[in-house]
């Protein structure tokens, strides 16, 4: 009987070790294929036209008594544009504003009402899990404060905008599990406002948010220079969450896997999988210099969240006053975009969207059990409705992605002969139809 137990177990070890095999695979889902393929440029156009009607959009056009200019004129468009969407979705689909007066700041002239436009489509997870694509849908010009001259935003952000919109559409007619906010905020350029308002609300709400898709300035594909990387996009996630330390990060061994972080991982792998021209280019960091987006506010409230960002930025069609000067054409012009590349990136956040709301939630309180001195790896979680199975992933310490993976079963914990101090290790779950939720970090416990 021994001698049966210890072949068992030597043939199980053999199984678990590393293949050089890539992580888990992701089987391709024809709902989510059937989603994917329906976004398409011509509309993607649309809604981007539809928004340089309003001439400007910035912050303090609010008071304008026009309802074909300034951002509230543009807020309801964009309003009666998601109601139009929620007529598709069988009534689970609701479109609400969020709004708050937002105090002067050192940067702003006066007291102003910041106003988002929220649409929510509820899924039938009893636990509420939400998914949120976010985008700002104010402009600005060279002031960041002129109500008066034009501030088109085509790219910033009306490709963000016509991005939400477009997922919006495509994906209102199907159920989910997951709840499915898309949001449009207003306020970003001046100080993230219209996001920092909502994100709070969620978080005191007590909303259970597991992952936020940002997206700014993702319409076009040309640089400075006039090269092309139509099949790239930038993905931003930031290593540190609130509230956590430098020293608990590094004692860890987790200055790399930070929940945001694994997001992006499973964002990019998703994405890649339903969009195969494209390739998502991991930027391990919150944002640019000198810049910031609606992503941080959700990461703030201690969400997850990513940004999509287009690979190359031309800083004369951003920020800036309409004009010719030297013979350089500035202002954020329509012109400039790139609608095939709008799809695609559009296409990305719809497969990953739809993958987070069909699939199980992520396995709870996972932990790596570090008692004793040991040449191998256990792990144990929580079990989550849904799960029909468990995979376990790791890695090299010093790699970007996951190297390997092995699916363990309908377990709740597991012995895997490779050893804790020279890999990273993170588990998901899977459902029947082979779905996979995000990986979840392991916490080091000693009992």
């Amino acid at each position: 009987m021994r001698i049966h137990r210890l072949f068992v177990l030597f043939a199980l070890a053999a199984m678990l070790l590393p293949t050089g095999s890539s992580a888990a695979s992701n089987p391709i889902d024809p709902q989510i294929a059937s989603m994917v393929s329906a976004v398409n440029a011509p509309s993607l156009r649309h809604w981007d036209s539809g928004l340089l009607v309003f001439g400007t959009r910035n912050l303090f056009s609010e008071q304008l008594n026009n309802p074909r200019r300034g951002v509230f004129a543009a807020r309801d468009w964009i309003k009666s544009e998601f109601e139009k969407i929620a007529a598709t979705s069988g009534g689970r689909m609701t479109v609400a504003l969020d709004e708050y007066t937002q105090p002067k700041t050192d940067n702003t002239p006066r007291d102003v009402l910041v106003s988002s436009v929220v649409a929510t489509l509820k899924g039938d997870d009893p636990s509420g899990r939400t998914y949120v694509m976010t985008s700002h849908y104010d402009s600005r010009n060279s002031d960041g404060n002129d109500a008066t001259k034009d501030a088109p935003g085509a790219d910033d952000n009306g490709s963000g905008v016509s991005a939400v919109l477009e997922a919006a559409r495509v994906m209102a007619p199907h159920h989910f599990h997951g709840t499915l906010i898309f949001a449009t905020y207003d306020g970003e350029e001046q100080g993230l406002f219209g996001s920092a308002h909502h994100a709070k609300v969620l978080h005191d709400a007590g909303v259970p948010v597991l992952a936020n898709l940002n997206n700014d300035i993702m319409g076009s594909s040309t640089a400075h220079d006039g090269t092309s990387d139509p099949y790239e996009v930038r993905l931003f996630s930031e290593a540190i969450p609130p509230g956590e330390t430098p020293k608990h990060i590094n004692a860890l061994g987790a200055e790399n896997d930070s929940p945001s972080r694994d997001l992006a991982r499973f964002v990019k792998s998703i994405s890649e999988a339903y969009v195969p021209s494209m390739h998502a280019r991991l930027i391990f960091r919150s944002d640019r210099f000198l810049r910031g987006g609606d992503q941080q506010s959700f990461a703030a409230q201690g969400f997850e969240a990513v940004r999509f960002v287009e690979p190359h930025e031309v800083y004369r069609h951003q920020h800036q006053d309409v004009r010719i000067e030297n013979g350089i054409q500035y202002g954020d012009l329509q012109r400039y975009m790139d609608f095939d590349y709008l799809t695609r990136v559009t296409r990305m956040n719809v497969a990953s969207l739809a993958a987070l709301a069909l699939g199980p939630a992520q396995p709870q309180k996972v932990e790596m059990l570090t008692k004793v001195l040991a040449y191998d790896t256990t792990l144990r979680w929580t079990a989550v409705p849904g799960a029909r199975s468990y995979e376990v992933l790791w890695r090299a310490t010093a790699a970007p992605l996951w190297e390997h993976s092995r699916n363990v079963g309908n377990v709740t914990q597991v012995m895997l002969p490779v050893s804790k101090d020279d890999f990273v290790f993170a588990v998901n779950a899977v459902d029947a139809q082979g779905h996979h939720s995000p990986a979840v970090f392991p916490v080091p416990v000693k009992e």
